[in-house]
């Protein structure tokens, strides 16, 4: 069953006469059959998951249960959202690929860097919100994915794919090797700048590895550079600036920016590679028998 939801803002009350309770924070959204949305985590590699399993499952590598599966494993039962409907992705997706779907290409702009985007700007603002996003690429158009928490109740928790139209010019994003080698070029410069800065001593912290689950059916370059940027993000995450003077802030600032570019280009360039692979001379070929349904 296919349930719509028309949103209602907490300092809305609507045509529904309903408003969201104290409890809801101002960044989530009320909707009017009591369910809950709001942003996903900007290091959340939930849109890195869809693109390069969904992107595995066009190429025939893996099914499309298998690719579901793993979303939902990730961050729960998935579905899509228009202006008219809901559906479940994994009715979604079946439907875009009668309709020609070719690939998915992923999106981690930020303020000032579209990453991965090239409009129109309803979407591009979004995305760079969301700090995230997905592009499906069909004949002669594309539609933008992007991703929000979806609770309804105490027990359901998910993600709702919000859709929108995105425009169909490829974006500017690296390959994997010139990204491989920025990456490695901006890990050199920010360890010079970062040993440079005399600061209070932190010891050794630990820290969780963001899975960017990549796929089956990804070149060996590009699963490798995805877990480096993968632990590198996480080193990002735990960036301290406590006990530093103002010029010492700026100068490891600085070095971190640069970081955290050329990470997220990196992360765009590994989900993009099986895309790449696909179109090359030495293309993984299909499994015999055709693509996995």
């Amino acid at each position: 069953m296919f349930i719509r939801i028309n949103p209602v803002h907490p300092d809305q009350s609507g045509a529904t006469g309903r408003v969201a309770p104290p409890s809801v924070p101002p960044d989530q959204t009320y909707c009017s059959i009591s369910a809950y949305r709001g942003s996903v985590h900007p290091d959340s590699p939930i849109s890195a998951t869809l693109v390069a399993w969904g992107n595995a499952w066009l190429a025939g590598h893996v099914g499309l249960d298998e690719a579901v599966d793993r979303l939902e494993r990730a961050a729960g039962p998935q579905v899509v959202s228009s202006e008219v409907t809901e559906t479940p992705l994994r009715g979604f997706l079946p439907d875009l690929r009668v309709e020609g779907l070719s690939a998915l290409r992923l999106a981690l702009p930020a303020a000032g860097d579209p990453l991965g985007l090239t409009g129109p700007p309803p979407f591009t603002v979004a995305a760079v919100d969301a700090g995230q996003a997905a592009t499906a690429v069909l004949p002669g158009r594309c539609l933008g994915l992007l991703p929000s928490l979806d609770r309804r109740g105490s027990s359901y928790s998910g993600i709702r794919w919000t859709v929108m139209e995105a425009e169909t010019a490829r974006p500017d994003v690296p390959g994997l090797a010139e990204a491989e080698h920025a990456l490695t070029a901006a890990m050199r410069s920010a360890t010079d700048a970062l040993l440079s800065v005399d600061g209070p001593g932190t010891g050794h912290p630990s820290f969780r590895t963001t899975d960017d689950g990549l796929a089956p059916g990804y070149p060996a370059r590009a699963h490798r550079v995805a877990a480096l940027t993968a632990r590198l993000a996480s080193v990002l995450r735990l960036a301290d600036e406590r006990g530093l003077t103002s010029e010492q802030i700026a100068v490891r600032s600085q070095a971190l920016r640069d970081l955290d570019r050329a990470v997220r280009r990196a992360r765009v360039a590994a989900h993009n590679a099986i895309i790449e692979t696909r179109h090359s001379p030495d293309a993984i070929r299909t499994p015999p028998g055709g693509s996995r349904p």
